[in-house]
């Protein structure tokens, strides 16, 4: 079997694809090309390099298309890109997902620029798809370069790739011929746009399957219909003073974001980077469920952070990254704190941390979708404000919110660290102070310290979450917008105001 109907048969449930392709519009083509295209067809068992059509995965009806890179190369010409558009746009009249497989040296070069410019339409049908808010997704295949990758290839909600497979802008060869040596070694490759932040895994053809369908149930998930929520009851806290939370909450032992999601989500599909060439092991990014519920989460990571690789500039522009994913996809967006704050350097400085702080508060206080924020630990200055507007606040008991670590305000306001115990508690920094502000809503208990009970722990902020996850589901969104801003208008105002 062709290669390319081989992974689309394999990937789909057994019997169920159904091409749509009808014939290939005619194009002009001298006797040369002509020639060339008949020899592409014998070759490849196709009649063009464009193969699209629908069937099920997991139950689930979705659309797909793929380019075959036995049909000259699976260069698109203006027949190739009609066919993608076609299948695009059938898919957004029908609401259905839709998977792209892409193998491909880019524009057709026999049809010159008429067929470098199908790209436009390309993805501009693309852009109509997700305005709808349906999911794409996208696999780059060996090789995939040129046009391809700058238009379909380079524009799905989640992207991966092949192992070892070329993936560029410019083809080696190309770069070769023109520059006189060859391009450098490693730099298109899979595993390398996945270092760098530009894709969010590499998977073999056989993992296809399970990675698409576990990303179809989160991104197609039901978003009413969720039992009435249960928030499980707030417990009578302690009076612990804020010092010793903190102490607790830095202790190497407590259970991270990580930890979380393996003891209480389910269907967790990680992602990675910006998409824009930047990752930083300080957040992670992920789709996932609580108890049916869909969100995208985004959380800060405990042990990505080190005094040499503190939370950089990066970390935000990927948060930012979930925040529009959530917005795209109408998904409720999780944002889990956790950090000792901020990278403070010369690099964080020109890489613009300010401006990501700045740019994060902007989009969560404006993004359309839910929103949960979730103060895990350390929530210390602007790298833990950035993630904290939500329509629901949820914290640990352990769980503190600062401008600045305790230390660094007794410093500024005394000259040394000494008074870092009673500035913590003066400030308020604590959840249970917080919960009395109003700028928590719910608090989850430590018995006593989750380092000391990390599964139980997880488990009963997973419960917490799920049932505050139900709960902004159901709420009308333009409340629950009005809701929000009314929220940090008001906060900290005298009663009344």
């Amino acid at each position: 079997m062709n290669a390319t109907l081989e992974l689309i048969t394999t990937t789909l449930d057994p019997g169920t694809f159904v091409r749509w392709d009808g014939a290939p519009i005619q194009v002009d083509a001298d006797e040369a090309y002509a020639g060339s295209l008949a020899r592409a067809a014998e070759r490849s068992g196709l009649d063009e390099s464009v193969v699209s059509g629908e069937g099920l995965l997991q139950g689930r009806r979705v659309a797909i298309m793929a380019c075959d890179f036995s049909f000259l190369a699976g260069s698109i010409g203006v027949a190739a890109a009609e066919r993608l558009v076609s299948a695009v746009e059938r898919a957004t009249a029908e609401g259905l997902p839709l998977l792209a497989a892409t193998a491909s040296g880019g524009t057709r070069m026999q049809e010159g620029t008429t067929a470098f410019l199908q790209m436009v339409k390309i993805s501009a049908a693309l852009n109509d798809h997700k305005a709808a808010g349906l999911p794409y997704l996208v696999y780059l295949r060996h090789p995939t370069t040129g046009g391809v990758l700058a238009s379909w290839g380079g524009l799905g909600h989640v992207t991966v790739a092949q192992p070892g497979a070329l993936v560029g802008f410019l083809g080696p060869k190309v770069y070769e011929a023109l520059h006189g040596e060859p391009f450098p070694d490693g730099v298109q490759t899979s595993e390398n746009l996945f270092a760098h932040g530009l894709i969010d895994g590499v998977v073999p053809p056989e993992g296809l399957r399970d990675l698409a369908a576990a990303a179809l149930t989160v991104l197609l998930a039901p978003r009413r219909g969720f039992p009435v929520p249960e928030v499980p009851p707030r417990d009578d806290l302690p009076d612990i003073p804020a010092w010793e939370s903190i102490q607790l909450s830095r202790r190497p032992e407590r259970p991270s974001v990580r930890r979380l999601l393996r003891m209480a989500a389910e269907n967790v599909v990680p992602l990675s980077g910006t998409g824009d060439g930047e990752v930083d092991p300080g957040v992670i990014l992920c789709l996932a469920t609580f108890g049916g519920a869909p969100c995208v989460l985004l959380g800060q990571d405990r042990r990505g952070q080190t005094d040499e690789q503190p939370m950089g500039p990066g970390a935000l522009r990927e948060a930012r990254r979930g925040m529009r994913l959530a917005a795209e996809l109408d998904l409720p967006l999780v944002t889990v704190i956790d950090t000792p704050g901020a990278a403070l350097s010369q690099d964080a400085e020109e890489r613009g941390m300010a401006m990501e702080i700045a740019r994060c508060l902007a989009d969560l206080s404006s993004l359309p979708a839910p929103t949960i924020s979730v103060l895990l630990g350390q929530g210390t200055g602007g790298g833990a404000l950035a993630l904290i507007p939500a329509d629901r606040v949820i914290a640990a008991q352990h769980g503190w919110l600062s401008p600045l670590p305790p230390e660094g305000a007794s410093v500024i306001l005394h000259g040394n660290t000494s008074h870092a115990p009673e500035l913590a508690a003066a400030q308020q920094v604590r959840s249970l102070d917080l919960l009395r502000q109003g700028v928590v809503d719910h608090v989850v208990p430590e018995l006593p310290d989750a380092a000391e009970e990390p599964e139980q722990f997880c488990l009963r902020m997973g419960a917490v979450l799920r049932a505050t996850l139900f709960e902004v589901l159901a709420q009308d969104p333009e409340q629950r917008f009005a809701d929000r801003r009314t929220r940090y208008r008001r906060l900290g105002l005298p009663t009344g105001r």
